[in-house]
């Protein structure tokens, strides 16, 4: 029997496939984009200590305020630029930018630009 996969399982089989090779270090963490339908979330993460370092996304109480819906390219260049003014408040100037094994297009590509904007390296 020949099941159809989702498409959202096959970003997960590419999610993995980016992982492999991307992994954030104490010097430069990684930047990791989820996107949902009605939202759009970020976070900078050091994978050898397994912590969070920053995060953002359309939910934040200081966002979700200015924004009316959270699922387009206006909030997503929003959180981009949110979680890379926190990071440099943070100490964190260069980050390795890991997709989620989304297309880079669209929120991703929005969210990825004005994170460079704001003034992140990757």
């Amino acid at each position: 029997m020949i099941t159809k996969e989702s498409k959202n399982d096959a970003r997960l089989k590419r999610h993995l496939r980016i992982r492999k090779k991307v992994t954030g270090t104490t010097e430069r963490p990684r930047l990791c984009v989820y996107r949902s339908l009605n939202n759009i979330y970020a976070q900078i993460v050091d994978d050898v200590k397994g912590v969070t370092l920053v995060s953002a996304s359309t939910l934040d109480k200081d966002l979700k305020e200015q924004l009316g819906h959270g699922g387009n390219k206006a909030s997503a260049k929003m959180v981009g630029a949110l979680v890379a003014k926190k990071a440099i408040e943070a100490g964190i100037k260069q980050v390795v930018f890991d997709r989620g094994g989304y297309l880079y297009h669209g929120r991703v590509l929005e969210l990825a630009d004005a994170a460079r904007e704001a003034g992140l390296e990757f």
